[in-house]
């Protein structure tokens, strides 16, 4: 997939923006599947992506971002061993989900039950020119209902949401991984999701 986004996609990247800065959910693609999004700091617009889903509040949700930079807000990296942390950023951009410990100050509608934050800086070139162009880091859950298959096409979002659609769909191509990305645990480094 070309990370160079030509006018036409960058017009659609800046109105995605727009309505995550608005407290709309958006849709837009990811490694492996359609994601919604929203702010994160947002509680309203969180909710609803939960709603939308029929998730389990208590289960907490990953935020993607461009950069480490945009996830540094959310997380507390300060106990963790120095090389884990690098094997962590080494793993990024790419489909690598990691739980890092959750700052005090990170909202419970992001982490859930947890004390640690699910985070990911995305390879995807239209999700990281999302976060780019937002200023942060965003929500990423899959587009689908709870226990249902995961939309890799905004047709498919569009049939499994019917009803519930983002306000916003920002059109794409997933970059073709088989399934969403995988979820470790940086302080164990065991695999949560494979």
């Amino acid at each position: 997939m070309s990370t160079v986004l030509g006018p036409a996609q960058r017009h659609r990247v800046r109105l995605a923006a727009a309505w995550l800065r608005a407290g709309a959910v958006v849709g837009y693609p990811t490694e492996a599947v359609y994601g919604l999004g929203c702010d994160p700091r947002d509680a309203v617009a969180v909710s609803r992506i939960l709603e939308i889903k029929q998730r389990d509040p208590a289960k907490g949700l990953i935020l993607i971002a461009a950069d480490y930079a945009q996830l540094a807000p959310y997380v507390e990296v300060e106990s963790l061993d120095t090389a884990r942390m690098a094997e962590v950023r080494a793993s990024w951009p790419g489909p690598n989900t990691w739980l890092l410990p959750a700052r005090p100050s990170t909202p419970d509608w992001l982490t859930g039950r947890f004390s640690t934050l699910a985070v990911r800086v995305t390879a995807h070139p239209l999700a990281a020119a999302l976060c780019r162009t937002y200023g942060g880091a965003i929500v990423s859950t899959s587009a689908n209902r709870a226990d249902r298959p995961p939309a890799t096409t905004a047709r498919a979002l569009r049939l499994a949401l019917a009803g519930d659609a983002p306000d916003y769909l920002l059109y794409g191509a997933c970059c073709g991984a088989d399934r969403p990305s995988t979820i470790r645990d940086a302080a164990s480094g065991r695999i949560l999701r494979g």
